[in-house]
């Protein structure tokens, strides 16, 4: 086509026009279309949550029967004039029947809500074993298609995969069962940090953005967590407004109806100690009104010296049925976390990686502790409007405080030596958010149509004072020595002075930051051919203002389209390609005084899903290219100056293998090639080069997990665990054109550990880096900040356990 020859200030219009135009046409064909003569009968079946139901069958006058899809949905196609008995089945639900007479080339909707069956032994439920293969989006997605037949790659971790691998928090690295996922350490677990495709990606929470700094959010205990999505690439439906890598949305516990109660009780190395409980069940005998508890607490230490790590979590969730088509969900949770000065974790000296001990730490005990208190809060309404469409609308609520401070050298010497030093870190961020949209189900002659739309409100405010300093070593014989610590104070007690607030502490430094937008969404999922090829078309208009530094915020506003095709080679085998695109508007202080433009990014993408055995398992084969154009970074070592380094490109290969391979035995398989690399450098930018491998886009990451449970026989329940992750061919920050090399090793780990299961009581022992290894969790290399060139690298765990019981009741 000829627009696509055009000059880039004339594609976006073009693009535009041609997607019009594309809708339009098939619109006017398919309204067209005439129904045939035979009828249908389809309808949807809920759970008195209104949830989805799984696993059900459906059968036509006893004899002609089919099973529900991810979403609930059922459908008879091809019928004659008559009348139909449709019986609706499920082992743990009551059946229903249901008579229905339909009329030449009539389509009827039949819908259910299951209901308990008295008869149904509970206890046999609680103790079911959860499979690790999910087939749909969780409802916050918005999406309500399966994955099989979504035009993206969308990965799963859910709670069944977090809880045998025993991690407490999101920082233990459970993101490793999806593929080229990757942690770029920092400040301990208190943030995640997560990178993907090479960059780091966006932390959403129940399908809201919920960053509202570089740093944040407080990493998530995963007691409260149901399970993790890797939405990867743009997401559309989502958000337009994020970096073009992707996305993970963490969904929290919700309330199920049925009655359920936890208790697990954990030890492990390094002083590691931890109580959880999960209560679930009904407060009404109605069954309208549910609720859902978790709580957690835990403390532990570290294999460094001085350091000290707290927390507390409480989750709260209130469901209740208003009628049978609309239901409501508050959410509240608490996080407390009290820690130890952050920044422990970072290990500098001029000689290498690894030239100290993995044990080495500069953090000096008796320092101030480090206070996090995070308050968040969601309502979440879903009303049914028909068997065919559903309205949803979700506003959340978050206040964060933190008080505390964190620790970096403020020089270090070529001998080695240190005058450490701790920087006040006291913040505030509060977030309001909002979201509405619209799910819907219809026919134009012989099409499908899976349409969403809906609108995402926001604003974010974080204020911080980063500004003061208290030095800890003196010069001429005081210096710390990494090779020799002695931990002690030169100056004697010193403190930080918080006389006069935050909100002024922060002007005064330029310590805010702050962020409103307001974005449209419409899209199309068109099915033909019986839904075997789908295409999808979308838009999305995005008016953001970003401001940093305390500098006045900045407006962008952009329309990115999506488009999308999938096809079903066969019921189980679908290949899909994608087009979509992002922008990011970013604020900084750049050296040239030009004006800061916002991040555009597009991504191309190829894949192939299948699923294996009836849904026991499946696997994603995935190719993508990424394209960011103006992305600054910082420059120097004042972190308020910033470059615009020119253009990048990320490309790669991911695949996933999950599932039950043969009869107790899961396996988690994931591999992805990653070239990510600074492909055009703007004149003058002297830090980086092309060709300049990019931080957080190791080559190759290669995970597996496999659990194997013995389901018979004198040893039923006994269960066997191994685990093996690596990185390869690293990537590293760069701040110097003389630092080209990749030197950081090779990362391999592998995990090993037992349990037994039997009816309510479980216990499950996991070892972590089983042969002992020095480990590299993340690397840099600094030139400009101290008076000689240093790395900088964080140590890995040695061989370390934990030790699980849980009860259920």
């Amino acid at each position: 086509m000829k627009y696509i020859t055009l000059t880039n200030k004339h594609r976006e219009i073009h693009l535009q026009i041609s997607y019009n135009i594309i809708l339009t046409f098939l619109l006017s064909v398919l309204t067209s279309t005439t129904f045939a003569q035979t009828g249908i009968i389809k309808g949807t079946i809920h759970t008195q949550n209104n949830r989805p139901a799984k696993n059900v069958v459906v059968k036509l006058n006893g004899s002609k029967e089919k099973e529900v899809d991810s979403l609930g949905r059922y459908e008879f196609h091809n019928l004659e004039a008559k009348s139909y008995e449709v019986t609706v089945k499920h082992i743990s639900f009551a059946s229903q029947v249901s008579t229905i007479h339909l009329k030449a080339g009539e389509t009827r909707i039949l819908d259910f809500i299951l209901e308990d069956d008295k008869k149904t032994i509970q206890e046999v439920l609680v103790s079911a074993k959860k499979p690790i293969v999910e087939h749909q989006l969780s409802n916050s997605l918005r999406v309500q298609v399966p994955l099989l037949e979504l035009s993206q790659n969308v990965q799963t971790i859910n709670s069944e995969v977090i809880a045998k691998q025993q991690a407490f928090n999101l920082s233990d690295g459970v993101f490793r069962n999806i593929s080229g996922v990757s942690r770029q350490t920092h400040w301990n677990d208190m943030y995640v940090n997560i990178h993907m495709r090479g960059s780091q990606i966006q932390a959403f929470r129940n399908g809201m953005n919920i960053v509202s700094s570089f740093w944040s959010p407080l990493s998530e205990d995963m007691a409260t967590v149901e399970r993790i999505e890797f939405v990867k690439g743009p997401a559309g439906f989502m958000m337009s407004s994020g970096d073009p890598a992707g996305i993970y949305n963490v969904v929290t516990k919700k309330p199920t109806g049925i009655q359920h109660a936890e208790v697990t009780m954990s030890l492990g190395s390094f002083e590691n100690y931890r109580s959880t409980l999960d209560l679930d069940g009904k407060l009404s005998k109605d069954g309208k009104l549910l609720y859902r508890l978790n709580i957690a607490g835990s403390s532990k230490a570290s294999f460094r010296p001085n350091e000290d790590n707290k927390r507390l979590v409480i989750a709260p969730v209130l469901s209740y049925k208003l009628n049978n088509k609309t239901i409501a969900t508050f959410e509240y949770t608490y996080q407390k976390a009290k820690m130890t000065d952050v920044g422990s974790g970072y290990v500098m000296s001029p000689n290498g990686f690894k030239s100290l001990p993995r044990e080495t730490t500069f953090i000096q005990k008796g320092t101030q502790p480090f206070n996090v208190d995070e308050h968040s809060t969601f309502l979440t309404i879903e009303h049914q409007l028909s068997s065919s469409w559903k309205f949803t609308a979700q506003g959340s609520y978050f206040n964060y405080n933190q008080t505390g401070a964190s620790s970096w050298p403020k020089d270090i010497f070529p001998d080695g030596k240190v005058i450490r030093k701790s920087d006040i870190w006291d913040a505030k961020s509060t977030m309001v958010l909002a979201q509405a949209f619209l799910n819907g189900d219809f026919e134009t002659g012989s099409v499908r149509h899976s349409v969403l739309a809906g609108i995402d409100l926001g604003s974010k405010d974080y204020i911080a004072d980063w500004n003061q300093s208290i030095v800890l070593d003196s010069l001429n014989g005081g210096e710390f020595d990494p090779k020799n610590p002695v931990y002690g104070f030169d100056f004697g007690p010193q403190s930080f002075d918080r006389s006069l607030s935050l909100e002024e502490r922060a002007a005064r430094g330029g310590g805010s930051m702050n962020t409103k937008y307001s974005s449209v969404y419409v899209q199309d999922q068109l099915g033909f051919f019986d839904n075997k090829l789908r295409l999808t078309l979308a838009a999305r208009y995005t008016s953001m203002a970003v401001g940093t530094w305390g500098g006045t915020p900045i407006k962008n506003d952009k329309i990115t389209p999506r488009v999308g095709v999938s096809y079903s080679i066969d019921k189980n085998t679908s290949v899909y390609g994608l087009l979509d695109q992002t922008f990011l508007p970013q604020q900084g202080i750049l050296f040239d005084g030009s004006k800061v433009k916002p991040i555009t990014g597009n991504n191309y993408e190829l894949g192939l899903k299948r699923d294996w055995f009836g849904g026991k398992w499946n696997s994603t084969l995935s190719f993508y290219q990424i394209t960011k154009n103006h992305e600054i970074t910082s420059y120097g070592p004042d972190p308020k100056m910033s470059v615009e380094v020119g253009q990048k490109k990320i490309k790669g290969i991911e695949f996933d293998l999950r599932g039950e391979i043969t009869k107790g035995l899961n396996l988690i398989a994931n591999y992805a090639y990653t070239d990510g690399k600074v492909s055009k450098v703007n004149e003058g930018v002297d830090q980086f080069f092309v060709g300049q491998i990019l931080d957080g886009a190791d080559k190759h990451i290669a995970n597996l997990w496999m659990d194997y449970e013995i389901s018979q026989g004198n040893a039923k329940g006994l269960a066997f665990q191994l685990g093996g992750y690596s990185n390869i061919d690293r990537a590293t920050e760069y701040y110097s054109q003389e630092f080209k090399e990749r030197n950081i090793e090779d990362y391999f780990r592998f995990d090993a550990g037992m349990g037994y299961r039997r009816d309510k009581f479980s216990i499950n022992l996991n070892v972590q880096n089983l042969f002992d290894k020095y480990l590299i969790d993340g690397g840099s290399f600094y030139t400009d900040y101290f008076n000689t060139a240093v790395y900088s690298w964080q140590a890995g765990a040695p061989r370390n356990y934990r030790l699980s019981f849980s009860y259920k009741f």
